[in-house]
């Protein structure tokens, strides 16, 4: 699988393009927080997520393999004069455990590198 480009996938076999992600860390329990951002979603685009199974889960596709997440929350943002326009998409999830971590940051350096994106410190 070293030859797989990273993808994210909200439905099967349809990648949907990153426009940010943003990493937190509780400073009371350590757990870390996760909020993807999509300006756009080829699944909703084309209304293919009609006629396409769905994993129920957000999929983080690399050459190591594939990264299961449950999003803990899912806002769609409308905007446009009529209010039917998509703005964004905010995915959120948490990760609890170190390993699981640094599998997430090894998926995303593979994703940045790929599609021209770069770390920022805030």
């Amino acid at each position: 699988m070293s030859d797989v480009t990273p993808s994210i996938e909200f439905f099967v076999g349809i990648s949907e393009e990153l426009s940010n992600v943003r990493l937190r860390r509780s400073k009371q329990t350590g757990i870390r927080n996760v909020l993807m951002i999509f300006e756009n979603l080829k699944s909703l685009e084309r209304f293919r997520s009609y006629t396409t199974q769905t994993y129920g889960d957000l999929r983080l596709i690399d050459s190591e393999g594939e990264i299961s997440v449950t999003p803990s929350s899912l806002k769609i943002i409308w905007g446009g004069d009529e209010g039917d326009e998509l703005k964004e998409v905010r995915c959120g999830f948490d990760i609890e455990k170190d390993e699981h971590w640094d599998r997430f940051m090894r998926f995303m350096e593979r994703y940045a590198e790929a599609n021209g994106m770069a770390y920022q410190d805030s």
